[in-house]
């Protein structure tokens, strides 16, 4: 996979080296001379240029890339890239970071995000994630907004324990995606047995998340 990255400084770099360790292309574009520094990721493809430019990007190939990610310390670049990468190279996949939380309502569909990062909003749900038991927590938000992935924590006192996977009556336009147990990561089948304590991931629209907590902990 060709990955292109807009910003190039701790958190641009960060993301390269993992996709690069992962086997993938990647292109860092960079406007600010002093974060230029093609040893810190050597095997990715450097790039001294403003992204916000529509020439620069036509000259880099991002229409050749599979995914945009915009990892600027500034929301307005950031929403610029994105909407330049989707609307006039119709990248496939465009990732952008939100530094303010209070722009998050502006990484849509709109300004061509398909993935918002908020840091201060994944802090906080991995806070609820992990003192909130039968609360339905949600951590990421995905495909611009119609779906979720949320999180569930079985109670002490489920009636679910050592009941299967198959009597979790969920609701439409939901899954369950996997459940964690200690240091375990399970692929749910139906014969699988509930635990109090696993927490249950789930891909979900907004509409029947409380379903899905009901379903689990109850009304």
């Amino acid at each position: 996979m060709r990955v292109a990255i807009a910003g190039a400084g701790a958190v641009g770099r960060s993301i390269a080296r993992e996709l690069v360790e992962n086997q993938h292309q990647v292109m860092l574009i960079e406007r600010d001379l002093s974060h230029i520094d093609p040893a810190a990721v050597e095997e990715a493809e450097w790039v001294h240029a403003d992204a916000c430019e529509l020439q620069t990007l036509e000259d880099a190939g991002i229409e050749s890339c599979d995914v945009v990610i915009a990892a600027t310390g500034d929301d307005k670049v950031n929403l610029v890239v994105s909407l330049l990468a989707k609307t006039e190279f119709a990248v496939r996949r465009v990732v952008a970071r939100v530094n303010d939380p209070r722009n998050e309502w502006l990484f849509g569909e709109n300004w061509g995000v398909d993935v918002s990062v908020s840091t201060p909003r994944l802090l906080a749900a991995l806070v609820e994630e992990a003192v909130a038991v039968g609360d339905l927590v949600r951590l990421l938000t995905l495909r611009q907004g119609q779906a979720n992935l949320v999180e569930v924590t079985l109670p002490t006192h489920t009636p679910l324990a050592g009941r299967p996977v198959r009597d979790l009556a969920l609701p439409p336009d939901s899954a369950l995606v996997t459940i964690l147990r200690g240091g375990r990561v399970i692929v749910p089948q139906a014969d699988d047995a509930l635990e109090p304590g696993d927490e249950l991931l789930f891909v979900a629209t907004a509409a029947v998340e409380e379903e899905i907590r009901a379903a689990v902990v109850g009304a």
